[in-house]
This record gives structure tokens, sequence and C-alpha cells, in this order.
């Protein structure tokens, strides 16, 4: 009984106890839950960390991986590679990839909509204000307003009333400068000197440097890895934009549509410090007067920051968010209107207007194509009303649908008067006349100090306009090289043996302007050449690593190795992609790959002033590790414009011939130092240019033998012979070996000059050498500057 009484008691005990103290029951039990999921997490942490490297850690493990059809050693990464398409790489394509620590946030806060800019940090009895005029330009206008801007400002600021707080103008062309020395972080500079940007830019429909510039202002404030307003401490900026309102009435039609973007990226990227309303002027009528007003509102702005007022409280102009609300949208609408060139079209101003503006270009034609396109369609890389079509059409370009150009050099042209052949001859063979000079893509991605172009032709890293096929470029370009061939029909000196020569192309340099590589269907264009047995040179600038890994083997494949480290490479080249060393190296260890697959062949393109100076070491640590079969060393081609002076290349950076034969020598020396088997094979010094080669490769019976046998590359390339290839001991393939040709005539090896006996070398007026013996010796001397450029 006493069993049954207790269970009938124990519910009701239970019961009782549970209303009396169910609250601390409760929160034990939540204590209780809480410290085992803590326990459980800290171990899990733990477990993690014990797998990894110590954050200190010195170790650093290169991840590389690999296709089975990639040669050993080659660093990329297979995923981004498409070799079907050969689309354009991204900056995924470099692996040699090393494992280290996360990279640094720096962090910033987000500026209240609601809250008024306050004064920058500027002390106006002891701090200096220093304005900085940046401007884009194609043919000079924006760069004269510029200057002109500059000069206004300086005059001014030296006789107003705050002279003392306010520095000289400096003025720079967005063209020439690293964006990372203005637009992530303000210049470094004394601690008392500030900022200012004034910012003067035209108008394009065609892809510039505006537009990586627009582009990388973008980046700069959407990298996780920046603060979203690294400007912040400068002290304003203001902008102002040139347009054609005949064209484009209103702003939503394209009317200073790239100023406009640039101001409201600065908006962002300087946490809203607007000094002044962007400024916009038509090209056509009252430009200077919109201008005046504009450069007098940038200057109360300026007085005011010297008063130590700063930006103002809130009026129009201050960069208030309450003035507009565009800075604050984080969402694009995705628009980018197309618009048509407007910088230069002052030849269509009424006589009976205003004082016309002087402009370059006059080949507007905005009633032929639509104004406005989705930016979603791709558009032409050089459309015909484009100022660069107009400039490359006037200096002898064709333009081969919109991305395309051929054009027949100076050296075509003496050949066909028997007067001597380019270096190409001396070294590898090929006669001039049967030489055609092309590129399937006007665009490149670096912007080279020594580039004829100077930044007029359209830039880019990434693939994103109208595609041609590769026949309509074969066909198109086939055809302009024979009609430039036909028009020298009537040039005395002509010979018709080699006129009737030179309508059968030959060959096919591949390094016009722009990038050759960079043309999605490159491997499709070379194909239907070498089916025409046209052989190819092709020349690639080191930043499209899976391009390369990609591309069908071409009779001679060139890496322009303009300088040996990544500081001078990218003060010479000036490259676009932010990972550009890293690509380099890439391609470098493609060619070591590929060097069996086909010729190989660095270009050093020396600068005096710029690579020169103390690099052999520095060269002959990339020849190492790349071990192409020939080395061209070159003296830089100066084509005397006045951009190229902007850019900081003059007539002093051009190498004497005797300056690089030494330097050719001194490299020479210490390759062999190293264990390579490198000599001097040939020379023309008429274009200034040395050829190193391999000489366990390029040697018969101790001569060189650099020349090339291109019918049996051909039969080589369709199978018609087998070549000597081998891997695991049977034949695969052939080899750069199988079709070596014969041997380098004496007049082109080392120490002869290189111009060919049969042809009549003439010399400007006064520069020839008087008598037999100064011929002769005149080939082994110094020669002035003017005689070695190779147009």
């Amino acid at each position: 009984m006493a069993l049954q009484d207790m269970l009938k008691w124990l519910p009701a005990e239970l019961l009782r106890i549970w209303h009396d103290h169910r609250i601390p029951i409760l929160f034990s039990a939540i204590a209780f839950a809480a410290f085992v999921r803590l326990t459980i997490h800290a171990r899990s942490c733990r477990e993690k960390l014990s797998t990894s490297p110590l954050p200190g850690s010195p170790v650093e493990k290169k991840v590389e991986l690999r296709p089975e059809w990639l040669p050993e050693n080659t660093t990329l990464n297979p995923s981004v590679l498409n070799t079907d398409d050969h689309a354009e790489d991204d900056a995924g394509a470099i692996a040699a990839v090393k494992a280290k620590k996360g990279p640094k946030t720096v962090k910033g806060r987000k500026t209240p909509k609601k809250a008024a800019i306050q004064a920058p940090a500027f002390d106006h009895k002891t701090d200096k204000i220093q304005p900085l005029v940046f401007f884009q330009s194609l043919s000079g206008t924006t760069e004269r307003y510029a200057a002109q801007i500059a000069k206004v400002l300086t005059e001014w600021t030296t006789g107003c009333d705050q002279s003392s707080s306010f520095l000289e103008p400096q003025l720079h062309d967005i063209s020439y400068i690293e964006y990372d020395d203005f637009f992530i972080t303000p210049p470094k500079a004394d601690a008392n000197v500030k900022y200012f940007y004034i910012i003067l830019l035209p108008t394009y429909n065609i892809d510039t440097v505006l537009d990586n510039f627009l582009e990388n202002l973008q980046e700069t404030h959407n990298d996780f890895r920046i603060d979203t307003a690294p400007l912040r401490s400068l002290l304003g900026y203001s902008v102002f934009g040139f347009g054609d309102k005949e064209g484009w009435p209103t702003e939503e039609e394209g009317f200073c549509s790239q100023a406009r973007e640039v101001d409201k990226w600065m908006a962002r990227l300087t946490g809203r410090k607007r000094a002044y309303p962007l400024g916009m002027g038509d090209v056509k009528v009252e430009t200077e007067e919109r201008l005046q007003e504009w450069r007098l509102g940038v200057q109360e702005a300026l007085i005011e920051i010297a008063e130590g007022r700063g930006l103002g409280e809130g009026v129009v102009g201050s960069g208030d968010p309450a003035e507009s609300d565009e800075e604050d949208s984080e969402e694009d609408n995705g628009q980018n209107t197309r618009v048509d060139e407007i910088e230069e079209l002052g030849g269509m101003v009424d006589s009976t207007s205003a004082t016309p503006i002087p402009v370059d270009f006059t080949t507007y034609k905005s009633k032929s194509k639509p104004l406005i396109k989705s930016s979603a369609a791709p558009k032409e890389m050089v459309p015909t009303s484009s100022p660069t079509h107009a400039a490359l059409t006037k200096q002898g370009y064709s333009i081969i649908g919109s991305h395309s150009g051929v054009k027949i050099c100076r050296w075509t042209k003496s050949a066909l008067r028997g007067r001597g052949s380019c270096y190409k001859y001396s070294f590898y063979g090929i006669a001039s006349h049967l030489c055609m000079e092309a590129t399937p893509s006007l665009s490149c991605s670096n912007k080279c100090v020594f580039c004829w172009r100077h930044g007029t032709n359209p830039v880019g890293t990434t693939w994103r306009w109208i595609t041609d096929a590769p026949d309509l470029i074969f066909d198109g370009i086939t055809a302009a090289h024979y009609k430039k061939i036909k028009m020298m029909k009537g040039v005395p000196g002509v010979r018709a043996e080699r006129f009737a020569e030179a309508m059968r192309i030959r060959h096919c340099a591949l390094s016009l302007v722009g990038e050759p590589i960079f043309y999605p269907h490159i491997n499709e264009l070379l194909n239907i050449m070498h089916s025409n047995r046209i052989s190819t040179f092709l020349v690639c600038n080191a930043q499209h690593p899976a391009q390369l890994a990609s591309l069908v083997p071409v009779t001679q494949l060139y890496v322009s190795i303009d300088a040996s480290n990544k500081e001078s490479l990218r003060k010479i080249d000036r490259p676009l992609h932010r990972d550009f060393w890293e690509r380099f190296c890439a391609c470098l260890d493609i060619l070591r790959n590929r060097r069996f697959e086909q010729r190989t062949v660095f270009r050093l393109t020396l600068v005096k002033g710029f690579n020169m100076a103390e690099e052999v070491r520095g060269y002959a640590d990339l020849v190492e590790r790349a071990l192409p079969g020939f080395v061209e060393v070159k003296g830089v081609t100066y084509c005397g414009t006045s951009a190229a002076g902007s850019a900081g290349l003059t007539m002093q950076n051009v190498p004497f011939y005797e300056e690089v034969a030494e330097f050719v020598t001194e490299l020479e020396k210490e390759l062999n130092s190293r264990g390579l088997t490198y000599g001097i094979g040939a020379e023309h010094a008429h274009s200034c240019c040395v050829l190193l080669a391999d000489r366990t490769r390029f040697m018969r019976d101790g001569r060189w033998a650099t020349r090339i046998d291109f019918e049996r590359f051909f039969d080589l390339h369709e199978g018609k012979v087998q070549g000597t290839r081998k891997e695991n001991g049977e034949v695969v393939g052939w080899r750069p070996e199988d079709y070596v040709g014969d041997e380098t005539p004496e007049w082109a090896l080392w120490g002869n000059g290189g111009f060919d006996p049969r042809d009549q070398r003439v010399y400007r007026k006064g520069k020839g050498p008087k008598t037999d013996a100064d011929e002769v010796a005149s080939q082994q001397s110094t020669k002035p500057k003017s005689e070695l450029l190779e147009f």
C-alpha cells in the first residue's frame, strides 16, 4: 500500500515543484544549452586552425593547376582557358598563386545621407592648396583648353589676396598618368599640401583611355579592399565636359555623357566633395563663355577653401547630398548611351556665328547612324565617324570592318624600288615587298610611351566590340594590301619584276598596331593564312596568357620585352591590367614550354633613359626563364609627334646604333656566363637592330642558319612531311629545327652591316659616303639618329 500511495502522491508533488521553481529551471536549461553550443563551436574552430599554416609562417605554397595538354611548368589556371572560342582572359588567368593571408580591408564609414559636408581639414594659416588640372584629348582641343585654364589659374593664384595659400597648378594628361597615383589616394607630398582636382573631358563614341579611366573609378569605388571614398582627403573637385547639342540636344541623349559619369564617380570617391557643379559646354556655341563661367565658379570655391570656410553649408555646388541623390544610389540603370565623338567638330560651326574654335577633325556624320544604342549591344571598335578612323586613314591605314587594319610600310616601298628590305630579310629571308603588315585588333591593353599612336587608338582589357569574321578580315586586308601595292606602279624607280612578285603575298607580320592576339578568332585567321601558304609572324605584348596558351603554332612567335623588372615595365608600357607583371611572367613560362613547337622570339625595344641603364642582368634573367630561340634587340623609333613628348619620350631617348651594339655585347656576355648558348648571329644597322640566337639550335657546321624554309613549314603544317618532335619515343609533331632554312648570308652577319649588296643603298642628301671605302666603313660606324629610324 505504501508504494501505491507514493505513486499517487508523486505527480502532484512534481507539479507543485514545477509551479514553484519553473523560472530557475528554465534559465538553467537555457544556460546549459548555450554552454554546450559554445563548446562545440570552439572545438570546431580549433580543428580548422590545426589544418592550416600558422599566420606567421614564412612558407608560401604555390598552387598550380595544369591541363594534361599544357607543357610542364606553365603558370596558368586552365579553368579560365577557352580553347574553342578563344575568349578574353580575366585576372584569374594567372596561376602561380601564393597562399597568404587574405587582403587587408581598409574600412571606412558611409556618409549619412542627411549629414552636411563638413569643412575639410585645411588650416588656412599653414596649409597650401595644390590645384591639379586633368584632361584627356585625342587631337589637342581639350588639351588646349586645359592648358589655358592652368595658365589663367596660375596668374590668378599669384595675384589674389590669398596667393600665399596656393601653389602653382599642375597639368596632367589622363592618358599618361598612373591612376593609382591620383585616383586611389591623393598624391603623397608634404603634410601641409592639400589637393584640389579640376577635370576637363571631351565626349567620344569610341573606346579610348577615357573609358578605361571611367572603369578604373568604378572599380576603385567597388573594390572591397579599398575605402568606398578613398579620395575624401581632397579639398574638393569640379568637372567640365565638352559636348554637341546639335547631335544630342539633351543630357539624356548623350550630351557630355562621359563628363557626367566622371562627376558622379568622383562624388562617390571623395565623399561628395563637389566644390562646383558640373560644367558643360557646346563645342559649336558659346564654349568659351560656359568655360569662363565655370572657371570663375571654381575660383570662388577655391577662395572659400583658402579662407577656411570649406565647401559651405549645403549651398548649391557644395556637394551636400541634398543637392542630388544620384551619388546615393548604388544601383546603376545600365544605360551607357553611345555618342559620336564631339571634341573636334569646329569645322561645322557656322561662319556667321562667333569666333570658331580651332579643331583638328572634320569627319562628323551624326545623321548616318542612330544616336542612341543600348549598352547591351556591342559597338564598333573604330566607327567610320570616329576621329581614330579619320586619323588612321590619313596616315595610310586601311580600316577593315570595324577593328582590323592594314598598311604598307616604308620598307615595302623601299624593296619595290630595289633600295633594300628590313631586318626580317637579313635575319630570316623575308623580302619586304612580299610582306603584308596587318592586325585584326586595333585595340591594345598597354599605353606604351613609344607607341606611334600615343593613346589615340582604342584600349581595353576585355573584348567587348562587334566581332568581324576571320574570312572577312582576311579578304579585306589582302584586297586593301594589293590596292596599296597597285598605287606604287607609277612611282619612279619601282622594279617591274618586284612589282609582279608583290602581287602574291608570301608573309604577314601581325604587328601593325594594337594587340593581334586580342582578337577572339585569331586561331581561325591564322589557319586561313597558313592554308593560303602565307607565313605568319605574330607579336604580342605578354598580357594575355590564356590566348597565348591556346594559340595555334605560327611561323614565328614574338613577345615584346620592353623592361626587365616590374617597375620599369609599369613606366614604359603603362599596362591597363593591374596584375600586369603576373600576366607577363605567365606568358614567359608559356613561351618556354612551347619553344619546341614554334620559333620563339624576344623583342627588346631599347628606350634610352627608360630601360637600358644597368638592366642587362634583368634581361638575362628573363631570357633564362623563357629560353627563346632568338632575341631581337632594337633601338626605339621616334616618330616626332608632340604626343610622344607629353608621354616623356623625346629624340634624346633614341639610342645610337653604337649604344645598341654595346648593349647586345654585354647581354651576350651575361648570358654566356650563365651557361646559355646565345651568340650574336646577325645585324641590320639601318633598322638599329641586332639578333641574338641559340647556337645549339640555329647553327649548322659552325655557321649561323637563322633563315626560314617557308615551303617546308607549310608542308609540315599540312602534314605532307613528318616532323621530328617526339614524346616517349614516338613522333608527335614538328620542331622549329625542322624548317630551318639556308645559312645566314655573309653580308647579314654581325659586323657586316646587314644591307643586301644586290640592292642599291640610297642616302639622304648630304648623308651618304663619298667613296667605296667610306661605304664599307659607314656600315660599321655610328650613324646619325635620323638614319637609324625604322618607319
